[in-house]
């Protein structure tokens, strides 16, 4: 009971936004008309324990949420907006958003490539079926260490301290949850790739390449920005971007 009472109020804690200068790379129409079902969403947080993830991954985005779409049933926010992003929050474990919620936030779409009907449903079908599971509330604690401005952590260690957690199926981090998601399509978000002799008996020096699974939890947000497997888009440049009507200001006064 101290445990959890502590972890909730930890969790309250580190979810607190804090001053940050906000670099949006497009505007909000872009954004809404460029998305698409099955795309991850990735954010760059504004919150104590965004600082500690963005450290720990030397990323910019410190998490991630996957949009399902207007149809697909996620029902509405308190102020009637549908929801059509889910995501796993610190404090309320997975639950779906609208998309306003990060209106202005710094983002970035991430897109699988060649995913049909059937395999969106299914990703809207898991995420669905998470809805409600909680935060791994260890890698709260985790995480809680690592909020000084220079923790002595060496650079190349860092990003695995965020494999850290109670590996309870039912919990969950933001990114964790996604690439769980993607897995059961057997759609590779950073696979383990090693090359093995080939069969044929006519080419003795031959290789061929074996994709091995990497556990869900060892997945960070970065993860999706990295992988060669989903196209970063980017919304500015997906509607008749022309850069002869950008209206430049020329005041010297301001250069």
């Amino acid at each position: 009971m101290l445990l959890q009472w502590l972890s909730r109020h930890l969790a309250a804690y580190l979810s607190k936004e804090i001053a940050q200068h906000a670099v949006r790379t497009s505007t909000w129409e872009a954004l809404v008309n460029t998305l698409q079902p099955g795309d991850v969403l990735l954010v760059e947080g504004n919150t104590r324990i965004s600082v500690a993830i963005k450290y720990l991954t030397q990323s910019t985005w410190s998490h991630a949420a996957l949009y399902l779409g207007q149809d697909s049933g996620l029902g509405s926010s308190a102020n009637g907006e549908a929801n059509v992003l889910v995501e796993a929050d610190l404090e309320e474990g997975i639950r779906a958003v609208p998309l306003s919620l990060y209106r202005q936030a710094h983002t970035r779409i991430c897109r699988p490539v060649g995913l049909g009907g059937r395999d969106r449903a299914q990703l809207a079908s898991y995420a669905c079926s998470r809805l409600g599971h909680q935060y791994d509330l260890k890698n709260v604690f985790d995480l809680a260490r690592y909020l000084w401005p220079t923790p002595p952590v060496p650079s190349q260690h860092r990003h695995k301290l965020l494999t850290f957690g109670s590996g309870d199926p039912t919990r969950a981090i933001c990114s964790t949850f996604i690439a769980e998601a993607f897995q059961q399509l057997r759609y590779p978000v950073l696979p383990i790739v090693r090359t093995v002799p080939s069969t044929d008996p006519d080419c003795e020096v031959c290789e061929i390449e074996r994709y091995r699974v990497r556990h869900h939890s060892l997945f960070t947000p970065r993860d999706f920005d990295a992988s060669p497997y989903f196209r970063i888009v980017k919304p500015s440049l997906e509607h008749d971007f022309d850069f002869r009507a950008i209206d430049w200001d020329n005041d010297p006064a301001e250069r």
